[in-house]
């Protein structure tokens, strides 16, 4: 294997990589996402400096993707911060569980992605959108919303914005001595998104505290919203917005 082949490789390992290069591209991907408020000081604790609480917003999500270029069909849970990045209103990932092997090791090696290997599953039963969580063969979270109970199709503009703001991950890769290697803010934006449906519903989210899966952390407080979204979009490669191993820190330009 040459030099100039090891270098263009896309990912580990070079024998058999674990995912291609992108963009990715995402057909069907079916979300439910339950907002809600949580506790202050437990915001504060998980969001990186010099990110900034934007009020008390947090928000739980569900993710099946049927079929999305270069990582297949599998599915995802999270938890996410509603946040300011010197003053732009952003979306922090804060936790990431997946069933699928290359886009928990893509998205932790390209974008920083919060991910660890769960056991999500997000489906319709009767009348009910229900999302669960497992974890060590524990259930952490259960999210349910009722089932396409009231059409957004007249607020296409409203969610589409929600799915275009910037989205923040805390990206940290150690290097072979232990020592910080790379410790970045990296963001992002969504693309070329085909918005097929959306619906909002009356939901509610129930979390378990648990050591290695500690959705908990963030505990519920009060139900804001909940949405059932449908779509096509593109996962681009992100920005480096700011670089903890400069001195001093030097900022960049969101996408």
């Amino acid at each position: 294997m040459t030099r100039d082949e090891i270098l263009s490789a896309s990912s580990m390992p070079l024998s058999s990589p674990s995912y291609p290069k992108g963009p990715y591209r995402f057909i069907d991907r079916e979300y439910l996402i339950i907002h809600y408020e949580s506790d202050p000081d437990a915001i504060r604790a998980m969001l990186p400096e010099p990110l900034e609480p934007d009020g008390n917003h947090v928000f739980f999500e569900w993710m099946k993707m049927p079929d999305s270029s270069g990582f297949g069909s599998y599915q995802e849970a999270g938890i996410g911060i509603n946040a300011l990045w010197r003053g732009t209103p952003c979306s922090y990932s804060a936790q990431m569980y997946l069933d699928d092997e290359p886009p928990t090791t893509g998205g932790r090696e390209i974008w920083g992605f919060p991910k660890k290997i769960g056991q999500p599953n997000l489906r319709v039963i009767h009348d009910t959108l229900t999302g669960t969580l497992n974890y060590d063969e524990r259930e952490v979270a259960l999210g349910t919303m009722g089932y396409k109970y009231q059409s957004l199709a007249e607020d296409h503009g409203e969610t589409l914005a929600a799915m275009q703001r910037l989205n923040i991950n805390l990206k940290f890769i150690p290097d072979v001595d232990g020592s910080p290697k790379v410790v970045q803010l990296v963001g992002y934006h969504l693309e070329n998104i085909q918005l097929k449906g959306a619906w909002a519903g009356p939901a509610r989210l129930h979390l378990v505290p648990h050591v290695n899966c500690r959705v908990a952390d963030l505990p519920v407080r009060k139900i804001l919203f909940g949405r059932h979204l449908i779509a096509d979009l593109t996962l681009p490669y992100g920005k480096v917005l700011e670089d903890y191993l400069d001195e001093p820190q030097q900022s960049r330009s969101a996408a």
